[in-house]
C-alpha cells in the first residue's frame, strides 16, 4: 500500500496526486446531481397542475413531509455503506456502485410517474449510502503517512463539493423551471453517469488504494479532522473494558426499528393515508408514540454506555453528546434552504428585474459562472498533462462532461442577455450558500488559526445565532404580507441576507463537530458516535422537513412573518445557551480543543 501511495505522489496537481482531482471531479458530478435534483423536489411537488410547467399540486406540508424523511434516510445510509465496502467490496468499487445506482435514481425520477419517483428516490438514498463514505476514505488513505497535506487535500475536495452544487442548482433549475421538471432532473442524471465513468476509468491510478476490504473503517468526512488513528492496541483495550452487551444491541436494535417506522410513517399517513400504526395512547398518535419511544430508549443506551467508563472519557463523551443536540437544532433550522426558504423564493419574492438593475444582476450572474468554471476548466487540463498516458479515457469522458458545462452555461447566458428584462429563477438563490461558502471559507479558516479562536461552545453559540439573525431578515421582510397570503412581491436582498447569515453559521458549525468528535471519543466509541452523528444530522433533516411543513398552518393563523419569527429566536436562544454552557463543556473537555 505504502508503494501504491508514493505513486500517488509522483504525479502532483497543484502540489498534491493527481488522483485527489480524479476523486475532485467524481465529487463534483455527484454533487451537481444531488443538489441540482434536490432543490427541484419541493419545486415540482407543489406547483400547481394547471400551470405553464405543470407539477403534483401538493400541499406543502405533504412535501416537505416527504422530502425530511428522504433527507433524514441520506445520512442513515451512509452507515450501512460504509460496513459493505470494509467486508466486501473496498471503497473504489463502492464509490462506483453508488453512482450506478444513483444514476439509475435520477433517469427513473425523469418519468415523472407516481411509481418512478419514489423508486428514484429510493435508488438516490441506497446509491449515497454507498458513495458518501467511501469517497472520503480513499482519500484519508492516499495520505496515510502524509498528515501534514490532508488539510489542504480537504480543501481542495470540500471546493469540488460546492463546485458541484453550485453548477447543479443553477442548470438544473434553469432547465427545470424553464423547458420541464423531466429535464432537470435527468440533466442531473447525465452529469452522474459521466462522473462514474472518469471515476472508473481512473482506477489503474490507485493501484491497491480502495481496492481491498480493510479490518477497520475510518469515517471521515471533508473536514479539518487530521488526528493519528488510535492504537490497535488501544482500542482492544477499550473493546475489553466496555464491551457491546447484549442489552446494548437490542437498544441499538429497537430504537432504530422506532425510528424508520416513524420516518416512513410519516409521509405515508400525510400524503396517502396509510397508517402503519393506527393507534393512540394519551392523545399521542401512534408515529409520535413510537418515536417518542424510540428517543427514550436511544438516550438508555447512551447514558448506560457512558456510564460505564472511567470519568475523564465519560465527560468527553457528554461534550459529545450535548454538541450532537446543537446539531440537531443547527439541521433543523438550516435546511429551511431546500425547503421553506425556496417556496419563499417562488412564492414571496420579487424575481423580476428590470433596466440598470437587470443589466447589473446579469454581469454579476456571468462572472459568477464563468470564473469558476473557468478555474476548474484550468485544473481539468493540469489533470489532463499529468495522467493522460495512463488513463487517456477517463480525462476524455472528463472533457466530454466539462465540454456539455460549458455548453450549458453559454447558452442560459444568451438566453439571460437576450431578455430585455430577466426573470430570476427560484432555484438560482440555492447557490449563493455555495458561492459564499468558497468566497468566505479562507477568513474564517484565518480566524480558527488565530489567537482569537474560540472554543467548540462559543463557535456553536455564534454558529447558531447567525442562523437566527438569517431568518430575522426574512420575518422583517415578510412584514407586510398580509395572513394566509400565497403569493407576494417581497425584495430578493432579505432572500440573500439570509443566505449570508446562514452560509455564516455554517462554517462556525461545520467543520467542528466531526473534528471535535475524533478529539474526545476513545477508540472503541468511534464508530458509534460516528453513528450517533449521522442519527443527529439525520433527526435535525426530519426536523426540518416537519417544521417547514408548518408553514401555512401559521401562517394563516398569524404571518408568514411569524413564522420566520419563530425560526429566528429559537436558533438565538439555542446559540445563547451554548455560550452559557461554554465554561460546563471545556472543563467537560479536560483540556481538549
Amino acid at each position: 500500500m505504502n508503494t501504491d501511495i508514493e505513486n500517488l505522489f509522483k504525479d502532483k496537481v497543484i502540489g498534491h496526486p493527481a488522483g485527489l482531482f480524479v476523486l475532485f471531479f467524481t465529487e463534483m458530478w455527484e454533487r451537481f446531481s444531488f443538489y441540482g435534483m434536490r432543490i427541484l423536489l419541493v419545486l415540482f411537488l407543489t406547483a400547481p397542475m394547471l400551470s405553464e410547467n405543470p407539477g403534483w399540486d401538493w400541499p406543502r406540508e405533504h412535501a416537505l413531509a416527504l422530502i425530511g424523511t428522504y433527507a433524514s434516510l441520506l445520512y442513515l445510509t451512509p452507515i450501512l455503506g460504509g460496513w459493505i465496502a470494509d467486508k466486501i467490496t473496498g471503497y473504489r468499487i463502492a464509490v462506483v456502485i453508488g453512482c450506478v445506482i444513483m444514476t439509475l435514481g435520477h433517469v427513473a425520477m425523469a418519468f415523472e410517474t407516481t411509481a418512478s419517483f419514489y423508486f428514484g428516490l429510493a435508488l438516490l438514498v441506497i446509491g449515497t449510502g454507498f458513495f458518501k463514505p467511501n469517497i472520503t476514505s480513499i482519500i484519508s488513505t492516499m495520505y496515510k503517512g502524509k498528515e501534514s497535506k490532508k488539510d489542504g487535500a480537504y480543501t481542495i475536495f470540500y471546493m469540488g463539493v460546492n463546485a458541484g452544487a453550485f453548477f447543479g442548482m443553477m442548470l438544473c433549475g434553469y432547465l427545470a423551471e424553464n423547458f420541464g421538471w423531466s429535464y432537470g432532473f435527468g440533466l442531473a442524471g447525465v452529469f452522474m453517469l459521466l462522473g462514474m465513468l472518469q471515476f472508473w476509468l481512473a482506477g489503474s491510478l490507485f493501484g491497491s488504494i480502495g481496492a481491498k476490504p480493510t479490518k477497520v473503517h475510518e469515517v471521515e468526512l471533508p473536514q479539518n479532522i487530521n488526528e493519528e488513528a488510535p492504537k490497535a492496541h488501544d482500542a482492544e483495550s477499550e473493546e475489553k473494558l466496555n464491551p457491546f452487551t447484549m442489552f446494548d444491541k437490542v437498544l441499538m436494535t429497537l430504537s432504530a426499528i422506532g425510528g424508520l417506522l416513524y420516518l416512513f410513517n410519516d409521509p405515508m399517513e400525510k400524503i396517502g393515508d396509510l397508517n402503519m400504526l393506527p393507534f393512540e395512547i394519551g392523545g399521542l398518535s401512534g408515529s409520535n408514540v413510537v418515536v417518542l419511544a424510540a428517543l427514550v430508549l436511544f438516550l438508555v443506551l447512551l447514558v448506560t454506555r457512558i456510564a460505564r467508563y472511567i470519568p475523564v472519557v465519560r465527560d468527553r463523551i457528554i461534550a459529545v453528546s450535548i454538541f450532537g443536540v446543537f446539531t440537531v437544532f443547527f439541521f433543523a433550522f438550516f435546511e429551511q434552504s431546500l425547503g421553506s426558504m425556496t417556496l419563499f423564493a417562488r412564492d414571496y419574492t420579487d424575481r423580476t428585474l428590470v433596466g440598470s438593475s437587470a443589466m447589473v444582476f446579469k454581469v454579476i450572474d456571468a462572472l459568477l459562472t464563468t470564473v469558476p468554471l473557468i478555474i476548474i476548466s484550468w485544473v481539468l487540463i493540469l489533470l489532463a498533462k499529468k495522467t493522460f498516458s495512463r488513463i487517456g479515457l477517463s480525462n476524455i469522458i472528463l472533457a466530454v462532461a466539462f465540454i456539455g458545462l460549458w455548453a450549458l452555461v453559454l447558452y442560459r447566458l444568451n438566453d439571460k442577455f437576450s431578455q430585455d428584462g430577466n426573470e430570476v429563477e427560484a432555484t438560482w438563490f440555492g447557490i449563493l450558500n455555495s458561492f459564499f461558502i468558497i468566497t468566505l471559507a479562507p477568513l474564517f479558516s484565518r480566524w480558527w488559526e488565530s489567537k482569537y479562536n474560540p472554543s467548540a461552545a462559543m463557535k456553536y453559540g455564534i454558529g447558531l445565532i447567525l442562523l437566527g439573525l438569517g431568518f430575522a431578515f426574512l420575518s422583517y421582510g415578510a412584514g407586510d404580507i398580509p395572513s394566509g397570503a400565497k403569493t407576494a412581491s417581497v425584495s430578493m436582498i432579505f432572500l440573500i441576507m439570509a443566505y449570508l447569515f446562514h452560509t455564516m453559521g455554517e462554517l462556525c458549525i461545520s467543520p467542528v463537530g466531526l473534528s471535535y468528535l475524533s478529539k474526545l471519543v476513545p477508540a472503541r466509541m468511534i464508530g458509534f458516535m460516528f453513528g450517533v452523528w449521522y442519527l443527529a444530522i439525520a433527526v435535525g433533516q426530519k426536523a426540518a422537513g416537519t417544521m417547514g411543513g408548518m408553514i401555512d398552518k401559521i401562517s394563516e393563523t398569524y404571518s408568514l412573518s411569524t413564522f420566520f419569527l419563530i425560526f429566528t429566536l429559537v436558533p438565538i436562544g439555542a446559540g445563547l445557551v451554548a455560550i452559557v454552557l461554554n465554561p460546563l463543556l471545556k472543563r467537560l473537555m479536560h483540556g481538549v480543543r
